[in-house]
């Protein structure tokens, strides 16, 4: 009888070794059509941008609504929660590998079977990735689809735009109000703020209509801060993220800058720009003030960078108040810096140039050109 007993026991675990090999192979396959799936799609976005177009204004749309408006019965960010939980998942999962393979051994099957979960998430992740905002990056700019043209302007065609936002820099200051340090205070919360700015941009630029979950603030704020970044959009729980730890005055730009992907424009500094456009066009003082300072530094670096003599002169004519917000933002990203932001940064830049932005990490900068462009036609 005891023999017996242990060969049924040997069959049942050559049986039950058979089904698991048989499972993971399944979840191979899986993870090959979804990989297969999101390179296809790739592939057809980048070669007819018509595609990618549709995809934007048709089936986009559709996951915004749906997907974003259950994101956003959350009131935290479900993105941050999954990133920790995909994290600890792994780790107890290699962990608990290790430990049966030691104790039982043969573990053969069992690494195979754990390595196909692996691909298969991996899988899961590169179409969510791909469907929530990868095609996006091939369709029709913001800029050409609202008729906003740049142009090459000379160092005083920027030295006007950069005294127009300092005036108006200026003016705009007087009325927020200050903390003890002289730091901006927020009228009311920044993530309401965002979704109002962003609708009433919508009624003068058509291709921004669409619902708008509210941006979310990241609870662990010093993972992007150590990263260098204000905030990250999640493709893959369709949600517009910031950092919680920056200045006052970067939150309602940053908030609106994450939430122009949320329209499927995904080219960085398009989403700068209407961000800009947003902020400075918000019936809230705070939000006008956000928009027009950060569009003041981005524009003045410009400036520095071709002609410091005319950078100085314009500089001088900040107003006063204003300083503490640029000692401050300067001071808290200074704090951050070092091996981890720098490969961040560096992956990033990599990042941006796969998915067609050349100019890597410095397309954030090129916001510049469009906020000349608007200049003009505003003269115009």
């Amino acid at each position: 009888m005891k023999g017996r007993g242990d060969t049924g026991r040997v069959e049942a675990s050559r049986k039950e070794k058979s089904t698991g090999e048989q499972k993971a192979g399944r979840r191979l396959a899986a993870a090959v059509i979804l990989l297969a799936a999101s390179a296809v799609l790739m592939g057809i976005s980048a070669q007819i941008p018509a595609f990618a177009e549709w995809y934007s204004e048709t089936i986009y749309p559709w996951l915004v609504t749906t997907v974003g408006r259950i994101m956003g019965l959350f009131p935290f960010s479900v993105a941050e929660l999954c990133l920790y939980l995909l994290i600890l998942g792994f780790a107890v999962s290699v962990v608990i590998l290790i430990a049966r393979n030691i104790r039982y051994g043969g573990g053969g099957s069992r690494t195979f079977s754990w390595f196909s979960k692996v691909i298969l998430t991996v899988g899961i992740l590169a179409i969510l990735y791909t469907v929530g905002c990868g095609i996006n990056y091939h369709r029709v700019s913001f800029s050409e689809k609202e008729g906003i043209v740049t142009f090459s302007y000379s160092i005083e065609e920027l030295k006007e735009v950069c005294i127009w936002l300092t005036e108006e820099v200026n003016t705009v200051s007087k009325g927020v109000s200050r903390d003890s340090s002289g730091l901006m205070e927020l009228e009311a919360p920044e993530e309401e703020g965002a979704v109002e700015a962003m609708k009433k941009l919508a009624e003068t630029f058509p291709s921004l209509e669409g619902y708008y979950p509210q941006p979310k603030k990241v609870t662990v704020s010093e993972i992007l801060s150590y990263q260098g970044l204000s905030g990250v959009y999640s493709p893959f729980t369709v949600e517009a993220n910031y950092n919680g730890d920056m200045t006052a005055y970067n939150k309602p730009f940053t908030a609106c800058h994450e939430l122009s992907h949320l329209r499927g424009f995904m080219e960085e500094r398009e989403a700068n720009f209407i961000a800009f456009l947003a902020c400075i066009g918000s019936e809230r003082t705070d939000f006008q003030y956000s928009g027009y300072l950060s569009g003041w530094v981005y524009c003045m670096n410009a400036l520095y960078r071709t002609d410091p003599a005319a950078w100085q002169e314009v500089r001088a004519m900040l107003i006063p108040e204003a300083e503490p917000e640029l000692a401050a933002n300067n001071g808290f990203w200074d704090s951050y810096e070092g091996r981890i932001s720098e490969t961040a940064d560096r992956i990033n830049d990599t990042y941006l140039k796969v998915n067609g932005q050349a100019d890597g990490v410095q397309s954030y900068d090129r916001m510049v050109d469009l906020i000349v462009a608007y200049f003009g036609q505003r003269k115009n």
